[in-house]
This record gives C-alpha cells, structure tokens and sequence, in this order.
C-alpha cells in the first residue's frame, strides 16, 4: 500500500487506558500497517494487557521511564510507513478517524500534520482539542478548550497539532528533525508538540484540522489540582517553554511582541517566587544545555524556508 500507517503508543501505567485505546486502533476502518507500544517501564498491569494483544502489536520495554520524547523516536525508528499516528494511551478513536486523516494527507502534499476534533470523554460535547494555537507571550495552548464541540466543524489550517493524537508526514518527520530526533530528548515530555510545531512551521510545512476525524481523549490529570502534578513534571512543563523559545523564536519577533513577553514573564515568575519556589533549581538544568540549545536553533535557522510573517501570523493577542 502507498499510503501505509503505523500507530506508536508509549505506556507508563497505563493500565486504566491503554485495552481501549488499541481496541479502538485496531477496529479502524483504513488498514494499520504496525501498531508499536513503548512501554516506559510500566509497574502496574500494562504489560500483562498488552500482553492480550499478542501477533497484533509489536511492543518494547524500556528499563526506565525515558520520557515521552524519546520513547515516541524510539518507535519512529522502528517504523518505516509513510505516515504516523503519535497516540497517548487515554485516547479512544473514532473507527473513521485514520481514513480521514488520510484523506487530507493525500489532498494536500505541503501538509506535515493533521489531528481531528478530539472531544472530552467526560463531557463529549466540549472541545478538548482541534490543534495548537500560540499567542505573542509565547504561550500554547489547545484550540478551541473547553468549547463547546458543535461549533468546531470547519477543516481549517492551524499552527500545530496537539501530542495526544498527532498524524505526522514521513518525509516532513525526516525533514525536521534534528540528528535523529523528532521529538527533542531534552524535553522529555511537555511542550515537546509545541516545540516540533515551530519547528515545522519554519522550515515550510503546514499543518491541518480535519472535523470529522473524531477522538475521545480522558486527559484525567487537567481535571486535578497542579499540585498534585508531581514535581518533576511542573518543573519540565515550566521550563520546557524557554528550551523551546530559544531554538525556535526570531529577534525581530521578540522585539516586536516585548510587552506581552515581559508582562508574562513578571507575572509567571512572581508566581513562582511566591507559590511554586520549588521550580526554581531547574533553571540550573536549562543553563547546563543552552549550549545543545543554540546549536539546535543554528541548524533549524539554516534550513528554515518559511518567511518569518509567514510563521508569526499564527502568534495572536
């Protein structure tokens, strides 16, 4: 087949999710070439579920939890199909939802990703995600959160699509990324979407909202407080923004959107300062990296092809 797919799932105790998630891959109506599940060194009954799915998927188990990021390149060199679906393990799909995505993939060749509307599983008639969006402070977010579902029927071209159901281009997965990496392994996880969503959108690839590919995504953690998010997750998802900001933003730019910039960063750090101090020693771990961070934005600057007004129309109030 011309258009073969392959679906890459990381686990990490996943046990609530993951039978779900593949029953919903595998009764797909376009045919899966491969489904691989990296599983993060799970202790809980992952294993033994997937374990239900032998001859039908291909899984590797990491020693260790080796983060989203490199797990997800893990299964990407592992796979040799002209597209990929990157899919958390609390996402159920709609049997149409990889035909859909096809379909926009085969009609418009500039395209690198597409996501559908991915609707809450507690409350399906609001709008989890139907892309990324960006805004001149820098912050993403997904787009159309919280809204209500109907309203979001129009295919549309967007800045980027979200992690928890991305369909990617092969050859624009080759193109952007960086000595092998897709996903940046310096991230680990958080913003790693975002980042490669720049990233694309630099060096000239488009990405794309399909309506009628539908998902249910349980996304259980947003409905807690942040503080029961463990520390070493708020830490990444803090500084992750600014590994990001450095490989990917333009002078020019940041001068131009400076005080939506600053007056973000005042009030972001003056919440740190106050109410999660403990943020603070990953700065020590971003200082440490700079170096890798400007050779990235080096290699990313002498390939970009995309105007810079081009990439920044996406970045709005």
């Amino acid at each position: 087949m011309a258009h073969e797919v392959s679906v890459h799932i990381v686990s990490f105790n996943s046990e609530d999710y993951i039978q779900a998630c593949l029953d919903s891959v595998l009764e797909q109506t376009y045919p899966i070439s491969q489904i691989i599940v990296i599983d993060n060194a799970s202790s809980d009954r992952t294993r033994i579920i997937l374990g239900k799915f032998q001859n039908k998927i291909e899984v590797i188990v990491n020693s260790v939890n080796t983060g989203f990021a490199q797990a997800h390149n893990q299964a990407i060199h592992a796979s040799n199909s002209n597209y990929y679906l990157v899919l958390n393990p609390d996402v159920i799909l709609d049997r149409e939802f990889v035909a859909k995505l096809v379909e926009v993939m085969m009609c418009h060749s500039n395209v690198g990703s597409v996501t559908g509307k991915l609707i809450r599983s507690q409350r399906q008639e609001i709008i989890d995600s139907t892309g990324l969006i960006i805004n001149r402070a820098r912050r993403a977010f997904d787009r159309g959160e919280n809204q209500c579902a109907v309203k979001w029927k129009d295919k549309a071209e967007v800045f980027g699509v979200s992690g928890a159901a991305a369909f990617y281009r092969r050859t624009m997965v080759e193109e952007v990324s960086i000595e092998g990496e897709f996903f940046d392994e310096d991230f680990f996880a958080y913003k790693e979407d975002v980042d490669v969503a720049w990233r694309a959108q630099l060096l000239g690839w488009k990405a794309y909202y399909e309506p009628e590919a539908i998902a249910i995504h349980e996304r259980g953690w947003k409905s807690g407080s942040r503080k029961r998010q463990h520390i070493f997750v708020r830490r990444l998802s803090y500084i992750n923004r600014y590994k990001m900001l450095v490989k990917n933003d333009r002078i020019v730019y940041v001068i131009r959107h400076l005080m939506p910039i600053i007056w973000y960063e005042i009030l972001s750090f003056g919440y740190v300062i106050f109410k999660e101090p403990l943020l603070l020693p990953i700065w020590i771990d971003f200082w440490t990296k700079i170096p890798k961070m400007l050779k990235k934005r080096k290699w990313i600057k002498s390939r970009q092809k995309a105007s810079n007004s081009n990439v920044y129309k996406w970045f709005n109030d």
